[in-house]
């Protein structure tokens, strides 16, 4: 999708700072950041929201696991880290491509804002 964020980030129209990418998934730092790990994993085919992407299961399941990839790597796993899907407007979701966030680097507070 031509006016679509995260798809011109993936045709590379738009530059990220990337931190893993497969055949069908991009992750990338947030450009505003949430916690000192904030990454983005997007599936590189457009789905509008959690709701569209849970269509494709397979898919899902690796996004999920790219963003535990990342929690490893960025040596969050012993200490905690949350994956957030904001799904809708009144859930905070701003650009409308699935995505999921990789927060930690801090204490978390629950329930979240």
């Amino acid at each position: 999708m031509a006016d679509c964020l995260f798809c011109r980030i993936v045709a590379g129209d738009i530059p990220s700072q990337q931190v893993s990418e497969t055949a069908r998934v991009l992750a990338f730092r947030d450009i505003n950041p949430q916690a000192p790990t904030h990454v983005l994993v997007i599936p590189k085919d457009h789905y509008p929201d959690l709701a569209a992407l849970a269509t494709d299961p397979g898919l899902l399941a690796e996004v999920a696991s790219v963003a535990d990839q990342i929690a490893q790597a960025e040596g969050l796993a012993g200490h905690g880290y949350r994956v957030v899907f904001n799904t809708g407007l009144e859930a905070g979701q701003t650009v409308f491509h699935a995505h999921a966030h990789v927060l930690g680097g801090r204490p978390m507070a629950w329930p979240p804002g």
